[in-house]
């Protein structure tokens, strides 16, 4: 970190204001070499920049000496008018004093290095930037702010009691200590094991807040389920046609529901087909619906007979039966349906999804389902996959401690350390270079 970086921090394209920032040991003469001289610390001035006596631009400049910045080095921003050229002429202006362009995320990389951030605020970093809903916004600034870091940081005590706890009976057996001084750690240790098991059930919460809830829609073809994606989406998303097959990929739709992101998926009608296209478009309807938080199958009021059900195979337990087209069927008929579905143990909505407004039922009751899915009084333990695999690591060191701990207080002591190293890589306070490297790597240049 001895070279001083330099990248755009707003997005490419016109805009009345961009934000060029500079951070590392050479950021001062930078300045200096554009604007003049440097500004009060963190107070806006108004400059005029300039390059071998040519003006670029008059740009306001802040100045934050380290370790009060946000990467913890010396560091400025230029606020430019948000012209191209604008923007361009000062970038080549930076390089051309020396500085290098920064890699993606290698600003909030150095805010790590330097002690400002630990592994968690900064993806929290990440995740507000991409956050498009409110409850995405709400999790990542609560990452941010240190919820994350606070609860493993509490963990990680718990465990260093423990180890201190049967370290003493291992290194200082002839001194004066109480008998179960090992077995002492065991209550902690129990209870531990018992909140990061709890973490672990409820994991997939923070991961899907993040990344969105995955609905899909199966069912035989012509069966409407492009038709109710199109409803739901309230734009034409998918073709609509009575040509049995036409949808043969996955088309994917990203909804807001009650403030969380949703990701609704058209898939391929499931049946048996000769057509090479037709038949991979079923594999891929197969996959993603195996893979997704609830299935919605929709059946065809009219045409629905229960042996020709091949789609059923990929439904699941909790899933929901959607009967679509009831203004084509009597109310026998209907009934007929809702017990048959109900003995299956699935949820039954009842709709017409090409009649105006006729999705509503299905899109309240989906705003409901995910809303009760998501929501949550504490904040998740784990949002991201890599989260989860330490705590499980973690875990599992627990728990053979627990089996240790009577009988080989060394080999007890040893896994406590191993699970305190476990939960230490998410915070990355001893991660090795790879995992910085795929934290980091999913960040904008300037950021």
């Amino acid at each position: 970190m001895n070279d001083t970086i330099y990248a755009p921090a707003t997005g490419a394209g016109r805009a009345a204001v961009a934000v060029v920032r500079v951070s590392g040991p050479c950021a001062a003469d930078a300045v200096r070499a554009l604007a003049g001289d440097l500004p009060k610390p963190r107070r806006a001035a108004l400059r005029r920049l300039v390059r071998d006596e040519v003006a670029l631009d008059e740009a306001l400049v802040l100045w934050f000496p380290g370790p009060a910045s946000y990467t913890g080095e010396d560091a400025a921003e230029f606020h430019v008018h948000g012209g191209r050229a604008v923007v361009e002429g000062v970038l080549d202006a930076l390089a051309a004093k020396g500085l290098r362009l920064a890699e993606p995320g290698e600003f909030t990389r150095r805010a790590f290095e330097n002690g400002k951030l630990d592994l968690t605020q900064a993806e929290g970093v990440a995740d507000l930037i991409d956050a498009e809903t409110d409850a995405q916004r709400r999790q990542a600034l609560g990452q941010l702010g240190g919820a994350l870091s606070q609860r493993y940081d509490a963990w990680r005590g718990l465990l260093v009691q423990a180890l201190a706890m049967l370290e003493a009976a291992v290194d200082f057996p002839d001194e004066e200590l109480p008998e179960d001084v090992a077995a002492r750690a065991r209550p902690g240790l129990e209870a531990l094991e018992a909140e990061i098991a709890a973490a672990l059930v409820e994991a997939s919460r923070g991961r899907r807040v993040r990344d969105g809830f995955r609905v899909a829609l199966i069912g035989a073809p012509n069966a409407g389920k492009s038709t109710l994606l199109n409803a739901l989406a309230e734009r034409d998303a998918a073709i609509v046609t009575s040509t049995p097959g036409t949808t043969r990929d996955i088309i994917e739709v990203a909804l807001t529901l009650g403030g969380y992101k949703t990701l609704l998926a058209d898939t391929a009608g499931l049946r048996e087909t000769e057509d090479a296209i037709e038949a991979e478009g079923v594999r891929r309807a197969r996959a993603w619906a195996a893979e997704a938080d609830l299935r919605l199958w929709v059946i065809d009021a009219a045409m629905f007979h229960v042996k020709q059900a091949d789609e059923a195979s990929a439904i699941l337990p909790g899933d929901w039966a959607v009967i679509n087209k009831i203004d084509l069927v009597d109310a026998y008929r209907l009934e007929e349906l809702r017990a048959e579905f109900g003995a299956r143990g699935l949820k039954v909505i009842e709709l017409a999804a090409r009649k105006p407004g006729g999705a509503e039922p299905a899109r309240r009751a989906l705003t409901a389902h995910v809303v009760d899915a998501l929501s949550g009084a504490e904040f998740p333990a784990a949002t991201r996959i890599r989260h989860a695999e330490s705590l499980s690591e973690a875990q599992s060191y627990l728990q053979r401690a627990l089996s240790d701990v009577s009988l080989e207080v060394e080999l007890a002591a040893e896994d406590v350390r191993l699970a305190a190293r476990a939960l230490s890589r998410i915070t990355g306070r001893i991660d090795p270079e790879d995992v910085l490297d795929r934290v980091f790597s999913s960040f904008c240049i300037g950021k």
